[in-house]
């Protein structure tokens, strides 16, 4: 399961620095996702080999002084309950304040690693100055600079050190072969998702109200009907309605990472009225990078005014456009409440589970692929030709392919993309985002 570290701190401490160096300069996908007052972002990074996701919690603007330091701590709060660890941002120009007092006094009564990192310390007088964050009790202060990058490295070494240990990859494999697969059902709130696992589950499972954001943990359901035996993961649940809007679309973020990080494939729901959206496309960006199947169901497809025979062929081809380049996504129309079609999407999905778990033997892949290869080789560069000498398939959960080439870094993404066509045109791969690698033979 994925781990997800996120920055907390007062307003205009440099968390949104911070996270940009860190997801920018691994050249991740930043998804700024559209909140109700302002973006909100998240994206994945690596550093020495792990992987996790960093959430910027962002500063507030919000007139009164009181509701400004609620609507913080009320973040922070969010972070420690969702987040694995905490990075506790503090600026060391304006020493330690009220605010800082009170978040720290928060982390303290916690037991989730905390990175208490003093901000803007780029000379040596500064360094003496940051000697006094000492006094919050959060252990060794790490002095950084987000601006130039300096002293990130250690950051970033102290936050690997504290993730749990790694599976072994071949285990993971055979793990995943073997285990009943993880179905999770995503999207935007309100969007249907606790009243489609109602509807397949045929009982009240998850409460379902109007209000956008009800459902607030992410259940998991053992289902075995119908020749059918996955787990259910619905990211939702009970959540008490409150006048602010604001940290809902933060649950939202948060729960939805983790479902997605402990899926096998992914079920993204649209509402059929309001067609593909920035967040829509900011969930499915997260799917492919994550690696995990994924499904379109396309929901409250019965409230369509004035459908004719090839509306909904139309209406695929714009979702097409919008995933692309990777457009190979099966798209289910469904009505939760009219009940059509809803186990059409529980079969596609469990047909995608079955296409990421595919194996191409080594000798079948390259029986095919030579030829086309041959035929269509890659364009030379700069007079030199690049020849490719064969391919494998990974050892991975997940299908990802090695071309072995005497040139790999002159070798376009336009022809990695012709080879995943060929590829996915006569094995299905339905669903499954792909990975080639070129690499030095």
């Amino acid at each position: 399961m994925g781990n997800i570290v996120a920055i907390v701190g007062r307003p205009n401490v440099g968390k949104s620095t911070l996270f940009n160096r860190l997801v920018g300069m691994r050249q991740a996908i930043v998804d700024a996702t559209e909140g109700t007052t302002r973006d909100r972002h998240y994206g994945t990074t690596d550093w020495n080999g792990r992987e996790f996701t960093v959430i910027d919690t962002g500063g507030f603007t919000v007139n009164s002084e009181d509701v400004f330091e609620q609507a913080i701590c009320r973040q922070v709060k969010l972070a420690i309950e969702e987040a694995d660890e905490l990075i506790f941002m503090v600026d060391v120009e304006t020493g330690i304040t009220d605010l800082d007092l009170r978040m720290a006094n928060m982390l303290r009564r916690q037991d989730k690693p905390v990175h208490l990192t003093v901000n803007k310390v780029d000379n040596t007088m500064r360094q003496t100055e940051a000697y006094e964050f000492y006094s919050l009790g959060l252990g060794d202060p790490i002095t950084i600079s987000s601006m130039t990058g300096s002293g990130t490295g250690e950051l970033l070494d102290a936050v690997v050190a504290a993730l749990p240990p790694e599976t072994d990859t071949e285990t993971a494999v055979e793990e995943a072969d073997t285990a009943v697969p993880k179905i999770a059902i995503v999207g935007r709130p309100n969007v249907g998702k606790s009243s489609l696992t109602n509807a397949l589950l045929g009982e009240e499972r998850n409460i379902v109200t109007p209000i956008a954001g009800t459902t607030r943990d992410a259940i998991h359901t053992y289902y075995n009907k119908y020749g059918m035996e996955f787990h259910l993961v619905d990211t939702a649940g009970l959540r008490k309605k409150q006048k602010v809007t604001d940290d809902l679309e933060f649950y939202s973020v948060m729960r939805t990472i983790r479902a997605i990080e402990d899926c096998d494939t992914a079920v993204l729901m649209l509402d059929a009225s309001q067609g593909v959206d920035a967040q829509d496309m900011n969930i499915f960006h997260l799917i492919v990078k994550n690696r995990k199947g994924c499904v379109i169901a396309v929901n409250k497809w019965d409230t369509v005014p004035d459908k004719q025979s090839n509306t909904m062929k139309e209406y695929t081809e714009q979702i097409r456009q919008r995933l692309a380049p990777f457009d190979d996504v099966p798209i289910v129309f469904t009505s939760v409440t009219e009940k059509q079609r809803i186990f059409d999407v529980l079969k596609t999905a469990l047909r995608v589970c079955e296409n990421r778990k595919r194996r191409i033997p080594t000798a079948v892949l390259n029986e095919f692929i030579l030829p086309i290869i041959e035929q269509t080789p890659p364009p030379s560069i700069k007079g030199k030709y690049i020849r490719i000498k064969y391919a494998m398939m990974l050892p991975t959960p997940t299908p990802q392919f090695a071309f072995f080439v005497n040139l790999p870094q002159y070798v376009k993404d336009s022809y990695r993309r012709f080879l995943e066509n060929r590829i996915r045109g006569e094995w299905d791969f339905t669903g499954v985002p792909m990975q080639i690698y070129f690499r030095q033979k």
